[in-house]
């Protein structure tokens, strides 16, 4: 036993280790772009006629940054529940950088940025529409209701470089931690009884994919992204996952909008539209 255990952690290491010089290029690239974000972030965002748009384009950059300062904006009432949805849906956290660290996933990252991007435009603007519909809420807010919070998390006092090292040291471990484990149940668990539990080769994989996707941190999208890498999960069921996966922003939604109702109608939108589109895309 202590002979594996051994082995996984050093197979788990290295696959790790391999990662990082992507991993904080990535990261130095994008602590530049939200640092220098914050003032352009709410007049892009904040377009009732195109939000979901801008949403769905800012939403795709990876981090939890952008996820959260949406939920913010949107309990100040500063922008539409369409462009919320378009950033949460569009918000793949940690799966662009790790799937950088995999030059031969390349092609499928293009897709899945352009997918996501699009599946967050036609539900933002969907969103938006019905909820003309149901209720005349004012999302222009006062200069007092809107709120400039960027993620809590990324150090920002630290700066760039600093901010890019702390993301990197961090993804890292999590990377790390989420391979160790896998590696692990593939050893002591099995494949078979590993690709049962995920329903691999099955249509309603999607169901379990928008489940994970929940996980309110960065787990989430490193554990969907393995998932896909290793070929337990199918597309489809990495593209509702990360639908699903909004980082730390849908937990923020809860703490900062205090209409649970609300909240749970939004959470429940994400559920569906990501696992109807892993659906539709694994059964094409």
């Amino acid at each position: 036993m202590w002979e594996l255990l051994q082995d996984v952690f050093l197979d788990a290491f290295l696959d790790s280790l391999k990662m990082l010089p992507f991993l904080f290029i990535a990261y130095l690239i994008l602590e530049y772009i939200e640092h220098r974000s914050s003032t352009k972030l709410e007049r892009f965002l904040g377009s009732n006629r195109l939000g979901a748009v801008g949403g769905a384009l800012l939403g795709c950059v990876p981090q939890c940054g952008f996820s959260v300062t949406a939920a913010n904006l949107y309990a100040g009432r500063v922008i539409t529940v369409g462009t919320l949805v378009a950033v949460f849906l569009s918000t793949s956290d940690e799966a662009l950088p790790l799937m950088l660290a995999h030059p031969e996933a390349y092609p499928m990252m293009f897709a899945l940025l352009g997918i996501k991007v699009g599946i967050a435009v036609i539900a933002g603007f969907a969103v938006d529409f019905a909820a003309c519909w149901i209720r005349k809420d004012d999302y222009k807010g006062t200069e007092q209701e809107k709120i400039h919070a960027m993620c809590k998390t990324c150090h920002c006092e630290h700066g760039i470089w600093g901010s890019a090292l702390r993301h990197t040291v961090s993804i890292f471990l999590f990377i790390y931690v989420v391979l160790f484990i896998l590696n692990l149940c593939v050893e002591l668990v099995g494949e078979e009884q590993l690709a049962s539990f995920l329903l691999t080769g099955s249509v309603f994989q999607p169901l379990v994919a928008g489940l994970i996707g929940f996980i309110p941190n960065c787990a989430a999208s490193v554990l969907l992204t393995e998932l896909y890498l290793a070929g337990s999960i199918s597309f489809g069921s990495a593209v509702a996952g990360l639908c699903t996966s909004a980082g730390v922003g849908l937990a923020v939604l809860y703490k900062v909008n205090r209409n649970f109702k609300d909240n749970l109608i939004i959470t429940m939108t994400l559920y569906v539209v990501g696992i109807v589109a892993g659906m539709i895309i694994q059964l094409f």
